[in-house]
């Protein structure tokens, strides 16, 4: 929503931070699946940091730690899989070589 007070216009970036929030609190069930948890951190991460400057700040912050937590998950997630994977020793890819 953009608000014209007089010779500018200011632009309310409320609703980014908000998005920041939901992506933040759903990130943190993706980060089960590294594949989907990564790519909605990411997109939390930059709402929180556009919605920074709006009326609802707290909201944006708030997204921003709930979508770090997640993309730390999502990280370690990965890796760990990853070396399951390559020593052998990961059960669902150990069946779907058999």
């Amino acid at each position: 929503m953009e608000q014209n007070t007089g010779n500018h216009e200011v632009k309310d970036t409320s609703s980014k931070a908000v998005a920041s929030l939901v992506l933040g609190l759903v990130g943190l069930l993706g980060w089960i699946i590294p594949i989907i948890g990564l790519p909605i951190q990411i997109i939390g991460i930059v709402m929180g940091a556009k919605g920074l400057s709006s009326q609802k700040r707290a909201l944006g912050i708030a997204g921003i730690i709930l979508s770090i937590i997640g993309l730390i998950l999502s990280i370690i997630n990965a890796i760990l899989g990853a070396i399951l994977a390559a020593s052998g020793n990961h059960e669902i890819v150990n069946q779907l070589l058999k």
